[in-house]
């Protein structure tokens, strides 16, 4: 990334917009210094609306920008060349004085895996030339995409930073997919998410799996998940491991309704 700055205009900094704080590579900033540069919080259908609106308002800055946006549907996007005009006004004014009229803006695409890069791309490209997956990692070399909108994007690997120093944030970066699964323990995984659930999003948990009320033991919530959902076993025991795949793929597909794992406040 520090290497090919020098080739472009700006940086999109693409970021999950139910957990727009662990989904923020902390090394970016040093990285990018006073690049100008846009956060889209993708899958902003997956998350509360008005949380989504405090963080756009506590991430924009003079020359960064926040949007909300869903690369899927492409809802957001088209205010993405309106922002960027805005952002290298001067660069414009600039080539414009000189008579140039098409100009090209060039801009590096980053951010953490499975927060929906290559779909950005293809959506915006409108080809789909980047490799998409519902599993991280698939991006794994620099690519040039043109588009229609007069913006060249360099797309790059996603990437975790070295150390995830906090619980909330691995647990976060784990909920959302952005870690493999196949290297998680995610029985305790989901164990974990029925905690925050029951803290943060109660009445979620209870209208999606018809419960009548909630334990303060997890794994109590978690039994009533099973019973609810067929996961009883032979002997009468709880298949866990049946019921983790189920309720994070439910909590990845927006299931269990909008949800904001974490707050600007």
């Amino acid at each position: 990334i520090k290497e090919n700055l020098k080739l472009v205009d700006a940086v999109i900094e693409i970021r999950d917009a139910r957990i727009a704080r662990s989904s923020r590579n902390p090394e970016v900033d040093d990285l990018c210094g006073q690049k100008p540069r846009i956060i889209l919080l993708n899958k902003c259908d997956l998350a509360e609306a008005k949380v989504t609106e405090k963080w756009i308002k506590c991430l924009t800055r003079s020359n960064i920008k926040a949007l909300a946006v869903n690369s899927i549907t492409g809802e957001g996007l088209k205010n993405i060349k309106s922002v960027l005009n805005e952002l290298l006004s001067e660069k414009h004014q600039r080539l414009t004085a000189k008579g140039i009229q098409n100009i090209t803006d060039r801009v590096m695409v980053i951010g953490i895996p499975n927060v929906g890069k290559s779909s950005f791309i293809n959506k915006l490209a409108k080809n789909a030339i980047a490799k998409t997956g519902d599993k991280p990692g698939v991006t794994r070399s620099r690519q040039w995409i043109k588009t229609k909108l007069g913006i060249e994007l360099m797309d790059t690997p996603g990437i975790l930073w070295p150390k995830l120093e906090s619980e909330e944030t691995q647990l976060n970066l784990a909920f959302t997919g952005a870690i493999k699964d196949e290297i998680m323990d995610i029985e305790e995984l989901s164990l974990k998410l029925v905690q925050v659930l029951a803290d943060k999003y109660p009445d979620n948990l209870k209208n999606r799996y018809k419960l009548d009320s909630l334990s303060e033991d997890p794994l109590e919530n978690l039994d009533k998940i099973g019973i609810k959902r067929g996961a009883v076993i032979s002997g009468g025991n709880m298949d866990y491991n049946r019921i983790a795949v189920m309720l994070l793929d439910e909590l990845r597909g927006g299931k269990l309704g909008r949800i904001s794992l974490e707050n600007p406040d």
